[in-house]
């Protein structure tokens, strides 16, 4: 039988730890904890217990004090979160952190375990149940007057783990929410599922049936894949048909990483779920299709999905590209730019007219750099076109047009239709051909300002890229304005990073042949449950600026030497790629194998 103490106050004498046996968690006594520890400074506790003596809400009091964002005295690089709270009480608690996987939830045990009703009021949560022990989740690792009562109703060894009390908040209701979704659905159709499952338990019962792209057991599967990205960071979802099964697979921070194995029968249904919601034909598999999907996130955002299908040996390859709004900042330098960089883009993009390159390979975030300029430039006084193959995003703040290669409707048509807008500002999205590189470049000549894309290692290339493609000098002096080349590089986890050394050999590897001062520490990736054990979260960008100076222009000739343009761009000020990755990793941002493994190497011999 468990006894309830008498709840401390912030005048008693400070304990160094808390028994199990409080009734619950309260703010007085997590403050008491933190103190004690040396985590917070008594003042701070005891103005922050005085504002909230009367305060009667109910938000829990780990999410109050993360709220203050006030740093942890013992690790003063780190603030103290809401993780980072529930953490430290489990601990104190002596019960294990459990951190909620959506795709492992076993949404049975909620249903069968607990009603909602208890559930909600004791603010607890079944996770799984195996092999006689049920573990369930809790906020308040302090309140376990239910655990004996449950144990002797349910017959089973409880675990009590704890949780994010902001996580707890979320998926408590969502369990049952899908709990009884999917029993109203069994009651239409009785015999397909039995039971409520997760995600794993969806695919298992799934695997010797035959599915519909309508039915209630695919929706979920789908409605929990699109989730699990969005929870993950993920920014596309890869369904890859093999010989014998189907690989789901997310690109996370530019890495891709293996999520599941489906069943061939299940990863049909799958695709065919979501081709269904992109408005894309469901019979026809053996050409490539492109879709989109307009969805909600969890924190209730708008988030659109564009889907491209491939024909492969195994069957349909569907890819999903993840866009949010959000990833359009107002702020350059949150892209990546420094403050110098900032203002060279900022003088070529409010030029009256002429052309603007942004050269790399797919996924270096071109097209963010790009709408984020036009978001930015589309005021009320211009006009804003865009002709794309296939349109990215939509953004109302401009007119978009889609390249419709079957009706003849190419990029180099549709700069012409532009050309008849009255445009102010054009964006191609990428520049592949001649007919297609002329039109731009007249639109340019013309009195427009003309933005596009190219693909091409670093920023000298794209000039005799433009020269390849039978574009003549003349028309590059007159009209080029800039190239910037760029590339993504994931930035190392603020969380778990820490102080290392770096070698001469490694310094070198990312600033010769030029001549950097080599940093005296830099920052190493470590691993830690916020970056998901790989020491990285997030991306930022390496960019590579060449001004086209009139010394630069006379060098562009038919027969233009690159290794000599490149040479002279770098006299004139421009910062190779690598070596703008070296100031990021000597500002602390990522690592030397990061650069090294997108920027192409300097080469000026």
């Amino acid at each position: 039988m468990l006894v309830l103490l008498p709840r401390y106050d912030m005048n008693s004498p400070i304990p160094f730890s808390l028994p199990k046996t409080l009734e619950s968690l309260r703010l007085g006594d997590l403050l008491r904890m933190l103190v004690s520890d040396g985590r917070i400074e008594k003042a701070w506790a005891e103005k922050l217990h005085q504002d909230r003596k009367r305060d009667s809400s109910k938000i829990h009091p780990i999410v109050i004090v993360a709220e203050q964002k006030w740093t942890d005295q013992r690790q003063p690089s780190q603030l103290l979160t809401v993780d980072s709270l529930s953490r430290y009480v489990a601990e104190k608690a002596d019960v294990p952190y459990y951190q909620i996987d959506p795709l492992k939830l076993d949404f049975s045990a909620a249903a069968q375990i607990v009603s909602q009703a208890y559930a909600e009021r004791l603010r607890i949560m079944p996770i799984t149940v195996k092999d006689g022990i049920a573990s369930i989740a809790t906020a308040d690792p302090f309140h376990q007057e239910w655990l004996h009562d449950l144990e002797r109703l349910l017959k089973l060894k409880i675990q009590v783990v704890m949780v994010n009390p902001l996580d707890l908040q979320r998926y408590l209701p969502e369990v049952y929410q899908l709990s009884a979704a999917i029993q109203s659905a069994n009651a239409a159709k009785a015999g397909q599922i039995v039971g409520v499952q997760n995600f794993e338990q969806l695919i298992e019962l799934g695997k010797d049936r035959q599915l519909d792209a309508n039915e209630q057991h695919v929706v979920n599967i789908v409605d929990w894949l699109f989730k699990y990205a969005f929870e993950q960071r993920a920014s596309d979802i890869h369904l890859e048909p093999r010989r014998n099964m189907g690989l789901m697979r997310f690109r996370i921070d530019g890495v891709l990483h293996q999520v599941y194995q489906l069943p061939s029968n299940i990863m049909n249904a799958i695709t065919s779920r979501i081709k269904l919601l992109g408005r894309m034909d469901m019979v026809e598999k053996r050409r490539p299709q492109d879709g989109r999907v307009k969805t909600v996130g969890t924190d209730g955002k708008e988030i659109e999905l564009r889907l491209s299908t491939m024909p492969t040996a195994f069957g349909e390859k569907l890819v999903m590209r993840i866009f949010k709004p959000d990833i359009l900042v107002q702020d350059f330098q949150l892209l990546g730019f420094s403050k110098r960089q900032s203002e060279q883009w900022a003088q070529w993009t409010h030029q009256p007219n002429g052309i603007i390159l942004v050269t790399g390979p797919t996924g270096s975030g071109k097209t963010t750099t790009l709408y984020t300029t036009l978001k930015q430039l589309a005021t009320d006084e211009v006009n804003v076109c865009t002709v794309e193959d296939p349109i990215e995003m939509i953004e109302p703040a401009f007119n978009q047009m889609q390249v419709t290669q079957n009706i003849g409707l190419g990029f180099a048509e549709g700069i012409r239709t532009l050309m008849r807008q009255d445009p102010d500002i054009i964006m191609v999205g990428e520049i592949r051909d001649q007919e297609t590189a002329d039109m731009a470049i007249q639109a340019a000549l013309t009195g427009h300002l003309v933005l596009s894309t190219l693909h091409t290692n670093d920023a000298p290339s794209a000039v005799t890229r433009l020269l390849d493609l039978g574009v003549p000098a003349y028309l590059i002096h007159s009209s080029l304005l800039g190239i910037m080349a760029q590339r993504l590089v994931r930035t190392l986890c603020p969380h778990c990073k820490t102080e290392s050394e770096i070698s001469d050999d490694e310094w070198a590897s990312v600033t010769h042949p030029f001549k950097a001062k080599k940093p005296a520490k830099v920052m190493a990736a470590v691993g830690c449950q916020e970056c998901r054990q790989t020491g990285y979260r997030g991306r930022t960008g390496i960019y590579e600026m060449l001004t086209l100076t009139p010394a630069l222009r006379k060098l562009i000739t038919p027969e233009t030497d690159l290794l000599q343009l490149r040479q002279a761009a770098t006299k004139a000020g421009m910062q190779p790629l690598m070596l703008n990755g070296a100031e990021k990793i000597a500002a602390g941002l990522t690592t030397v194998a990061e650069v090294l493994k997108v920027a192409p190497p300097i080469e000026m011999d």
